[in-house]
């Protein structure tokens, strides 16, 4: 199997999972893409960069493919997206100055640690109070620096901050979901251009990147992943989406304790 193949592949399955989870794809994207780039023989202190940066610039065009088909179900709260929006692109511009300057095996701790509390989070389901609401403009504002700040970081597109947030003020599974998928665009432009920004200097990195960004994959993941993406939206408005989350919730353990093995 060639690697534009895998890449393919991957793309896949994240399509599926940002349309019904309205997660952009890179709690799957970056420990693939870890383990992929690694068998390429690739430069250890430039492989994880390189599939963050990947990461985010392919969520650019899955999370526009998922928020279409949410839109088309009346799932996404657009007064939500519009003032979260400002320090979401704050927020992710920092995120990706800082990542830039970390090494790779603080940024594998770092994600799997992430994943740990993620996938704790989902298990536990807690329940907010029903009196609560989204907070004005001020408060979005602020809550999207610190999703855009968490998601640069990492290499998503904030669905698994943003989809609890939204949840958390009392808005629906379902509008959370799609709402969250529409969050995930801002942050990944500017995650994205963060990344190519910030690796353009870096000497060393492997043929058909730009800056931070292997093209290849970046091309292999968004093609698959702007096709299924609809997909996983229309199964997210079918299944339980719960026990969905349950089930997603034990694959990022999985994912988070390999990538901590790997760093033994």
């Amino acid at each position: 199997m060639t690697w534009i193949t895998a890449y393919l592949v991957l793309g896949s399955a994240v399509g599926i999972l940002a349309g019904l989870l309205g997660i952009g794809g890179g709690l799957l994207i970056v420990p693939m893409l870890t383990f992929l780039f690694t068998a390429q023989g690739y430069p250890a202190e430039y492989i994880l960069h390189m599939a963050l940066g990947t990461s985010l610039a392919s969520i650019v065009f899955t999370s526009v493919s998922s928020f279409r088909a949410h839109h088309k179900r009346n799932a996404v709260i657009w007064k939500a997206v519009a003032t979260i929006t400002p320090g979401i692109i704050l927020g992710t511009f920092g995120g990706s100055y800082i990542a830039a300057r970390l090494s790779t095996g603080f940024l594998k701790g770092f994600f799997a640690c992430f994943l740990y509390y993620v996938a704790t989070q989902m298990l536990l389901g807690m329940k907010p109070k029903p009196t609560r609401t989204l907070p004005g403009t001020t408060g979005m504002t602020a809550a999207g620096g610190v999703i855009g700040i968490f998601s640069s970081l990492v290499g998503i597109g904030g669905g698994s901050l943003s989809v609890p947030f939204l949840v958390w003020c009392n808005a629906s599974m379902h509008q959370a979901i799609g709402t969250s998928a529409a969050i995930g665009f801002p942050i990944a432009v500017a995650g994205g251009i963060g990344y190519v920004a910030n690796g353009l200097k870096v000497s060393g990195l492997p043929a058909h990147t730009l800056g931070f960004v292997h093209l290849s994959a970046l091309f292999g993941i968004a093609v698959t992943s702007v096709l299924t993406a609809p997909l996983g939206a229309k199964l997210a408005h079918n299944l339980p989406v719960d026990k969905l989350k349950k089930l997603f919730a034990f694959l990022l353990y999985a994912i988070g304790t390999k990538m901590l093995v790997s760093l033994f």
